[in-house]
């Protein structure tokens, strides 16, 4: 039997601010228990919702060095689903009312602090991993710590360690002195081979150089990475390391999102009903938001962070030109204050038209999945995107820029061969969108036996957590051995 343990700040059930939470907290879940013991380490934040803290019991408690003080470590654990959670328990660093914090300087102590946490704290557990499958800049100094102090002790010998991008925009930077200071850490680990990038220290970038392999979450984004475009400073470093980087496609948990059980849907239904049973959806949502009562009107959902990253200045730009076809928008979601205001105005120009729902819910946030006729996703760049795969599951056909996980998950329609799962377009160009926006519509109009099959072709893709699993485990045999 084969020990993993996953190390993330965030994941399912237990605390959740994005995509990375559901990566952490359905992979575990789907990987062989014949072969492997995956387990899950996370902080234990006091913002996590009362029903799961009372699910945690005490294990131990031991202090440990760091930031130049004798620091608390308590370790909790869980068991959910059949998955074993264990936790750092520290009231100082995780104490707050939010899981992250803006201060990039505290963010990278209490980071720190965890990693160190979670090293020390698995001689005490009865579980010796054989691989550290690490998540993001917060675990980046796992691999390190491990090469630098642990690796003298006979119980650390031999583990190997993954770290797995889930962004690479966010890679916890700050300047040498004090990040030498907080972590104790040597100058040799400070040089530009190592964790020094451009005069800070960044401790993504530590995490890449010193685990035993690289992974992100979609073949094309780990492509997009190598090229200073997408590479945010750190292309350099990826293409040295690119013979160590995959690129494995995340999924979505087919339970939670399953047109046919979905309890926050006004009408249940499948991939062999969805002709007869779908409207009943869009006709419900169309009342609840005020919308037109309108079966034949095409109606676009789009459920997003309202930031520079998801392609919003393409839509701000073109929204005026949108609403002179018929159609309907519906937005779900919340961000930057510009865009935030943008729906809103065209909210208030276009109110039969737009619907601008400024917050987040996730019961909208399936009715919107399960009534749209298309999803739009027009992504600057996209790592892997979650939205377009729970989009396909519900019938709902994406458009959207070929970027990232969008270019791996949805094949652009061919009306000559009838293939494809939904639209795409290939510039980050406003017009080039709204071309694409444009003959998705074409399609839903004048050939709907045509658009019905693109439909079909989306609802039997498969994206469940199955898929990539294996290709995990895959991994994890050819890194253990």
């Amino acid at each position: 039997m084969k020990k993993i343990l996953f190390v993330a700040s965030e994941g399912v059930p237990f605390i959740k601010t994005g995509g990375l939470a559901d990566v952490v907290g359905s992979l575990p879940k789907y990987i062989d228990k014949q072969y492997f013991d995956v387990r899950v380490f996370l902080p234990k934040y006091a913002c996590m919702k009362q029903e799961m803290k009372d699910k945690l019991t005490y294990v131990n408690h031991f202090y440990m060095d760091y930031s130049w003080q004798n620091m608390y470590v308590g370790i909790m654990e869980a068991v959910v689903d059949g998955i074993h959670y264990y936790f750092i328990d520290n009231e100082s660093y995780f104490g707050g009312p939010k899981v992250y914090n803006d201060d990039p300087r505290y963010e990278i102590e209490r980071y720190g602090y965890f990693c160190k946490a979670v090293l020390s704290a698995l001689p005490l557990l009865d579980f010796r991993p054989d691989l550290i499958h690490c998540h993001d800049w917060q675990t980046g100094l796992i691999p390190v710590y491990l090469k630098e102090r642990f690796q003298g002790n006979a119980f650390y010998r031999g583990i190997k360690t993954v770290i797995t991008i889930h962004n690479l925009k966010f890679q916890g930077k700050w300047d040498v002195k004090t990040v030498r200071e907080i972590t104790g850490l040597s100058d040799y680990f400070f040089t530009p081979d190592k964790l020094e990038a451009y005069k800070d220290a960044n401790l993504l970038k530590g995490g890449i150089v010193f685990a035993d392999a690289v992974t992100t979450v979609s073949n094309t984004y780990a492509e997009e990475i190598k090229t200073p475009f997408y590479g945010e400073g750190l292309d350099g470093l990826l293409r040295a390391r690119s013979r160590d980087l995959r690129g494995i496609v995340n999924g979505i948990d087919y339970e939670e999102f399953n047109p046919e059980t979905d309890k926050y849907i006004v009408k249940n239904y499948n991939a062999m009903n969805f002709r007869k049973e779908k409207i009943k959806n869009k006709r419900a949502l169309q009342e609840e938001l005020g919308l037109k009562v309108d079966d034949r009107k095409m109606m676009i959902g789009l459920v997003s962070r309202l930031t520079d990253q998801k392609g919003l200045d393409l839509v701000a730009y073109i929204m005026d030109e949108l609403c002179q076809d018929d159609i309907q928008l519906v937005v779900l979601g919340t961000g930057e204050e510009r865009y935030e205001n943008m729906f809103r105005h065209f909210d208030w120009k276009y109110g039969d038209k737009v619907s601008a729902n400024i917050f987040y819910s996730d019961a909208l946030s399936h009715k919107i999945y399960a009534s749209c006729d298309a999803f739009l996703m027009p992504s600057l760049f996209e790592p892997c995107g979650l939205s377009q795969l729970m989009a396909l599951r519900y019938g709902t056909v994406p458009i959207v820029r070929e970027t990232g996980g969008l270019k791996d998950t949805v094949q652009p329609y061919n009306q000559y061969e009838s293939t494809g799962t939904g639209f795409s377009f290939i510039n980050y160009n406003a017009h080039e969108m709204l071309g694409a926006i444009r003959y998705a519509e074409q399609v839903y109009y004048d050939r709907k036996r045509e658009w019905n099959k693109i439909v079909d072709r989306a609802m039997a893709a498969d994206f469940s957590w199955k898929v990539s699993a294996g290709k995990y485990q895959e991994m994890y045999d050819w890194l253990i051995g």
